[in-house]
């Protein structure tokens, strides 16, 4: 159980921090001189100056305000701690997107203990929009307006809206399944990255199904779906903390016979 001074002060901390993302990756999206390194000998997982830049902001708050927290991050990995927190951060989920000029990217950050994610947020510098998710909070602020986190009440699998990042979802075999869930829903997008996980908070869309995932890819987005009323598993239906294969759904119908697609053997 977490204090309400406390739950206060966390909340603080990752607004914080997310402002600081966006000072430090604004200056970089669509400058004509941004230069992306290869994290990778064979394909393509880019990283930039502005990833790093991010990082680097969220942890100097965190030095400051919670330096006896864990901090697990994707371009400086992790920082042991000793208070039984951990901070999750993703500085920029989606740097193919950043590297496109398309506003689908977001900072990731997630507070977690021993059971997972009990805060995250989703914000989307460019735009101005941000998730916020747990610890009593559940809300969207955009300068177009916000509301309260809802997710939506679809009921039926052939009404639903899928997103995914790539079309081809991890291996083979679970391409495989997460087109015979794609064949049954109304509509399926491509390409969003973690803004997908925002929509669904928001009552967008029902589902994002992926595979391959990091921890810091899924923690911030399972605090807001959570928070929002929605369900995050892997595709056996356990927590998914940890990264893997992933199912977000907006209710617990929606999510039943989705996963029962996605289990399915032919």
């Amino acid at each position: 159980m977490v204090s309400q001074n406390l739950a206060a002060e966390l909340i603080e901390t990752a607004e914080a921090m997310a402002d600081a993302a966006r000072s430090a990756i604004l200056p970089y999206f669509r400058a004509a001189d941004l230069q992306a390194d290869n994290k990778l000998a064979s394909g393509f997982d880019p990283v930039t100056e502005a990833d790093r830049a991010a990082e680097r902001a969220m942890r100097a708050i965190l030095a400051k305000r919670r330096p006896t927290d864990a901090i697990l991050g994707e371009e400086y990995g992790h920082q042991e701690g000793s208070s039984g927190l951990i901070w999750v951060l993703d500085p920029i989920d989606g740097t193919r997107g950043f590297l496109s000029g398309t506003p689908t990217w977001g900072v990731l950050i997630a507070v977690s203990n021993d059971t997972g994610p009990i805060l995250g947020i989703v914000d989307q510098p460019y735009i101005g929009e941000r998730v916020i998710g747990g610890l009593g909070k559940a809300e969207w602020r955009g300068p177009h307006g916000g509301g309260d986190l809802r997710t939506r009440t679809t009921q039926s699998l052939d009404q639903a809206i899928l997103f995914t990042t790539f079309p081809k979802v991890g291996t083979e075999q679970e391409r495989l399944s997460f087109h015979r869930v794609a064949e049954q829903v109304k509509l399926v997008r491509y390409g969003m990255d973690c803004y997908a996980y925002a929509l669904l908070a928001m009552g967008q869309v029902d589902l994002v199904i992926e595979a391959g995932l990091n921890a810091y890819d899924i923690q911030g987005p399972i605090g807001v779906i959570e928070a929002a009323g929605g369900i995050v598993t892997n595709w056996q239906g356990e927590p998914a903390y940890e990264g893997g294969q992933v199912i977000a759904a907006a209710n617990a119908k929606i999510y039943a016979e989705a996963l029962a697609v996605l289990q399915k053997q032919r």
